[in-house]
Protein backbone atom coordinates (compact mmCIF):
# COMPACT_ATOMS: atom_id res chain seq x y z
CA UNK A 1 0.00 0.00 0.00
CA UNK A 2 1.14 3.48 -0.61
CA UNK A 3 -0.16 6.41 1.09
CA UNK A 4 -1.66 8.70 -1.24
CA UNK A 5 0.47 11.57 0.65
CA UNK A 6 3.72 9.70 -0.07
CA UNK A 7 5.64 10.65 -3.61
CA UNK A 8 7.05 7.82 -5.37
CA UNK A 9 8.76 8.56 -8.76
CA UNK A 10 7.32 6.99 -11.93
CA UNK A 11 10.92 5.90 -12.31
CA UNK A 12 10.96 3.93 -9.30
CA UNK A 13 10.74 0.39 -9.25
CA UNK A 14 8.47 -1.16 -6.15
CA UNK A 15 7.69 -4.79 -5.57
CA UNK A 16 4.65 -6.49 -4.56
CA UNK A 17 3.21 -6.21 -1.01
CA UNK A 18 5.39 -2.83 -0.22
CA UNK A 19 4.15 -0.29 2.28
CA UNK A 20 4.83 3.09 1.82
CA UNK A 21 3.28 6.07 4.52
CA UNK A 22 2.36 9.09 4.31
CA UNK A 23 4.82 12.07 3.64
CA UNK A 24 7.04 9.56 2.70
CA UNK A 25 9.91 10.43 -0.85
CA UNK A 26 11.17 7.69 -2.87
CA UNK A 27 13.38 9.12 -5.81
CA UNK A 28 14.52 8.18 -9.40
CA UNK A 29 16.75 5.24 -10.08
CA UNK A 30 15.43 3.61 -6.28
CA UNK A 31 14.18 0.11 -6.54
CA UNK A 32 12.47 -1.43 -3.78
CA UNK A 33 11.60 -5.25 -2.97
CA UNK A 34 8.93 -7.35 -2.55
CA UNK A 35 7.48 -7.15 1.39
CA UNK A 36 9.31 -4.19 2.55
CA UNK A 37 7.43 -1.57 4.89
CA UNK A 38 8.38 2.07 4.97
CA UNK A 39 7.27 4.60 8.05
CA UNK A 40 6.36 7.69 7.66
CA UNK A 41 8.55 10.50 6.65
CA UNK A 42 11.39 8.32 5.06
CA UNK A 43 13.80 9.60 1.93
CA UNK A 44 14.98 6.70 0.11
CA UNK A 45 17.37 8.36 -3.28
CA UNK A 46 18.42 6.68 -5.80
CA UNK A 47 20.39 5.05 -7.59
CA UNK A 48 19.66 2.32 -4.82
CA UNK A 49 18.63 -1.23 -4.81
CA UNK A 50 16.66 -2.06 -1.80
CA UNK A 51 15.95 -5.85 -1.28
CA UNK A 52 13.29 -7.63 0.15
CA UNK A 53 11.45 -7.32 3.71
CA UNK A 54 13.63 -4.51 4.69
CA UNK A 55 11.87 -2.41 7.31
CA UNK A 56 12.42 1.61 7.25
CA UNK A 57 11.37 3.88 10.17
CA UNK A 58 10.23 7.20 9.93
CA UNK A 59 13.09 10.03 9.56
CA UNK A 60 16.19 7.64 8.16
CA UNK A 61 17.19 8.69 4.93
CA UNK A 62 18.17 5.89 2.72
CA UNK A 63 20.59 6.38 -0.79
CA UNK A 64 21.53 10.20 -0.33
CA UNK A 65 24.37 11.59 -1.47
CA UNK A 66 27.94 11.23 0.44
CA UNK A 67 29.31 13.79 2.22
CA UNK A 68 32.58 13.61 1.13
CA UNK A 69 33.80 16.84 -0.51
CA UNK A 70 35.28 15.53 -3.99
CA UNK A 71 31.86 14.13 -4.28
CA UNK A 72 31.12 15.84 -7.57
CA UNK A 73 27.08 14.16 -8.56
CA UNK A 74 28.96 10.79 -10.05
CA UNK A 75 25.55 8.24 -10.36
CA UNK A 76 26.84 5.71 -7.21
CA UNK A 77 24.72 3.23 -5.71
CA UNK A 78 23.45 1.69 -2.62
CA UNK A 79 23.25 -2.04 -2.67
CA UNK A 80 21.03 -3.54 0.35
CA UNK A 81 20.49 -6.78 1.04
CA UNK A 82 17.06 -8.04 2.42
CA UNK A 83 15.01 -8.29 5.96
CA UNK A 84 17.16 -5.14 7.02
CA UNK A 85 15.35 -3.10 10.37
CA UNK A 86 16.77 0.73 10.11
CA UNK A 87 15.23 2.55 12.53
CA UNK A 88 14.29 6.27 13.27
CA UNK A 89 16.92 8.76 12.02
CA UNK A 90 19.42 6.38 10.19
CA UNK A 91 21.24 8.14 7.65
CA UNK A 92 22.99 5.11 4.82
CA UNK A 93 25.16 7.21 2.00
CA UNK A 94 25.59 5.94 -1.42
CA UNK A 95 29.47 5.31 -2.75
CA UNK A 96 32.23 7.34 -4.79
CA UNK A 97 34.04 7.15 -7.71
CA UNK A 98 37.04 6.99 -4.98
CA UNK A 99 36.42 3.53 -4.40
CA UNK A 100 34.01 0.82 -6.21
CA UNK A 101 30.97 3.30 -6.07
CA UNK A 102 28.55 1.38 -4.30
CA UNK A 103 27.85 1.45 -0.58
CA UNK A 104 26.74 -2.39 -0.04
CA UNK A 105 24.65 -3.98 2.88
CA UNK A 106 24.03 -7.44 3.61
CA UNK A 107 20.78 -9.27 5.31
CA UNK A 108 19.39 -9.57 8.65
CA UNK A 109 21.18 -6.38 9.88
CA UNK A 110 19.84 -3.75 12.72
CA UNK A 111 20.58 -0.29 12.76
CA UNK A 112 19.18 1.12 15.39
CA UNK A 113 18.21 5.09 16.06
CA UNK A 114 20.56 7.46 14.70
CA UNK A 115 23.25 5.39 13.14
CA UNK A 116 25.68 6.72 10.47
CA UNK A 117 26.55 4.73 7.10
CA UNK A 118 28.85 6.26 4.99
CA UNK A 119 30.25 6.69 1.22
CA UNK A 120 31.49 3.03 0.20
CA UNK A 121 31.32 1.28 3.01
CA UNK A 122 30.51 -2.66 3.04
CA UNK A 123 28.71 -4.46 5.97
CA UNK A 124 27.89 -7.67 5.89
CA UNK A 125 24.82 -9.83 7.70
CA UNK A 126 23.67 -10.16 10.95
CA UNK A 127 25.60 -7.06 11.93
CA UNK A 128 23.95 -4.89 15.09
CA UNK A 129 24.58 -1.11 15.13
CA UNK A 130 23.55 0.51 18.46
CA UNK A 131 22.34 3.66 18.83
CA UNK A 132 24.31 6.26 17.44
CA UNK A 133 27.34 4.31 16.15
CA UNK A 134 28.66 6.16 13.24
CA UNK A 135 31.10 4.84 10.84
CA UNK A 136 33.18 6.63 8.35
CA UNK A 137 34.28 6.11 4.67
CA UNK A 138 35.23 2.88 2.98
CA UNK A 139 34.77 1.47 6.55
CA UNK A 140 34.49 -2.62 6.30
CA UNK A 141 32.33 -4.71 8.73
CA UNK A 142 32.12 -8.39 9.41
CA UNK A 143 29.19 -10.41 9.90
CA UNK A 144 27.86 -11.27 13.37
CA UNK A 145 29.84 -7.56 14.53
CA UNK A 146 28.12 -5.30 16.99
CA UNK A 147 28.95 -2.15 17.38
CA UNK A 148 28.10 -0.47 20.80
CA UNK A 149 26.10 2.80 21.01
CA UNK A 150 28.27 6.16 19.97
CA UNK A 151 30.94 3.69 18.58
CA UNK A 152 32.48 5.65 16.11
CA UNK A 153 35.07 4.02 13.70
CA UNK A 154 37.83 5.48 11.41
CA UNK A 155 37.56 5.50 7.80
CA UNK A 156 38.66 2.97 6.05
CA UNK A 157 38.90 0.65 9.30
CA UNK A 158 37.64 -3.24 8.89
CA UNK A 159 36.10 -4.77 11.59
CA UNK A 160 36.37 -8.36 11.67
CA UNK A 161 33.53 -10.87 11.74
CA UNK A 162 31.81 -11.39 15.27
CA UNK A 163 33.67 -8.84 16.83
CA UNK A 164 32.73 -6.42 19.75
CA UNK A 165 32.71 -2.85 20.19
CA UNK A 166 32.00 -1.23 23.65
CA UNK A 167 29.61 1.86 23.70
CA UNK A 168 31.26 5.29 23.38
CA UNK A 169 34.68 3.35 21.49
CA UNK A 170 36.77 5.29 19.15
CA UNK A 171 38.31 2.40 16.86
CA UNK A 172 40.88 4.14 14.76
CA UNK A 173 42.88 0.24 13.50
CA UNK A 174 41.19 -2.80 12.43
CA UNK A 175 39.83 -4.79 14.92
CA UNK A 176 39.97 -8.70 14.32
CA UNK A 177 37.84 -11.43 14.09
CA UNK A 178 36.01 -12.58 17.51
CA UNK A 179 37.85 -9.43 19.43
CA UNK A 180 35.81 -7.35 21.66
CA UNK A 181 37.15 -3.69 22.04
CA UNK A 182 36.52 -0.39 23.91
CA UNK A 183 38.20 2.87 25.16
CA UNK A 184 39.62 5.76 23.30
CA UNK A 185 41.10 5.10 21.41
CA UNK A 186 39.97 1.26 21.18
CA UNK A 187 42.26 -1.64 22.27
CA UNK A 188 41.56 -4.95 22.88
CA UNK A 189 39.47 -6.90 25.99
CA UNK A 190 39.51 -10.05 25.23
CA UNK A 191 37.10 -12.57 23.31
CA UNK A 192 33.23 -12.27 22.41
CA UNK A 193 32.97 -15.51 24.13
CA UNK A 194 29.26 -15.61 25.17
CA UNK A 195 28.71 -14.97 21.23
CA UNK A 196 30.13 -17.56 20.13
CA UNK A 197 28.61 -20.11 22.69
CA UNK A 198 25.28 -18.25 21.40
CA UNK A 199 26.53 -19.22 17.55
CA UNK A 200 26.91 -22.09 17.66
CA UNK A 201 31.05 -22.69 17.84
CA UNK A 202 32.23 -25.98 19.19
CA UNK A 203 34.19 -26.26 22.32
CA UNK A 204 37.17 -26.84 20.31
CA UNK A 205 36.68 -24.43 18.06
CA UNK A 206 36.18 -21.47 21.16
CA UNK A 207 39.54 -22.93 22.65
CA UNK A 208 41.53 -23.12 19.33
CA UNK A 209 40.19 -19.06 19.12
CA UNK A 210 41.22 -18.31 22.46
CA UNK A 211 44.64 -19.72 22.30
CA UNK A 212 45.17 -17.46 18.78
CA UNK A 213 44.01 -14.58 21.10
CA UNK A 214 46.88 -15.25 23.28
CA UNK A 215 49.67 -15.23 19.93
CA UNK A 216 48.34 -12.31 18.78
CA UNK A 217 48.10 -10.36 21.95
CA UNK A 218 50.29 -12.65 24.79
CA UNK A 219 53.29 -13.34 23.49
CA UNK A 220 54.70 -9.90 22.38
CA UNK A 221 54.91 -10.98 18.86
CA UNK A 222 54.69 -8.60 15.88
CA UNK A 223 52.08 -9.35 13.22
CA UNK A 224 53.92 -11.43 10.70
CA UNK A 225 55.25 -13.54 13.46
CA UNK A 226 51.95 -14.11 14.78
CA UNK A 227 50.59 -14.73 11.57
CA UNK A 228 52.91 -17.29 11.42
CA UNK A 229 53.16 -19.40 14.77
CA UNK A 230 48.94 -19.27 14.21
CA UNK A 231 49.79 -21.09 10.72
CA UNK A 232 51.92 -23.99 13.05
CA UNK A 233 49.54 -23.65 15.57
CA UNK A 234 46.27 -25.52 14.47
CA UNK A 235 43.99 -25.35 11.10
CA UNK A 236 41.07 -24.48 12.60
CA UNK A 237 38.55 -22.65 10.00
CA UNK A 238 37.99 -19.61 13.02
CA UNK A 239 41.68 -19.04 13.61
CA UNK A 240 42.93 -18.77 9.95
CA UNK A 241 39.77 -16.57 9.57
CA UNK A 242 41.64 -14.38 11.98
CA UNK A 243 45.27 -15.01 10.58
CA UNK A 244 43.94 -14.22 7.19
CA UNK A 245 42.72 -10.64 8.62
CA UNK A 246 45.36 -9.44 10.32
CA UNK A 247 47.85 -10.42 7.25
CA UNK A 248 45.22 -8.09 4.91
CA UNK A 249 45.31 -5.48 7.56
CA UNK A 250 46.22 -2.22 5.97
CA UNK A 251 45.81 -0.05 9.09
CA UNK A 252 47.05 -2.09 11.49
CA UNK A 253 45.07 -3.86 14.26
CA UNK A 254 44.20 -2.62 17.31
CA UNK A 255 46.95 -3.14 20.10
Amino acid sequence: MIDKLAFVHPDAKIGNNVTIGPWSYVGPGVEIGDDCWLSSHVVVKGPSVIGKGNKIFQFASVGEDCQDKKYAGEPTRLIMGDNNVIRESVTIHRGTTQDKGETVIGSNNLFMAYVHIAHDCVIGNNVIMSNSASIAGHVHVGDFAILGGLTGVHQFVHIGAHAFTAGYSLILQDVPPFVMASGQPAIPRGLNSEGMKRRGFSKESQLAVRRAYKTIYRKGLTADEAIAALSEETDDEQVKLMADFVSQSNRGIIR
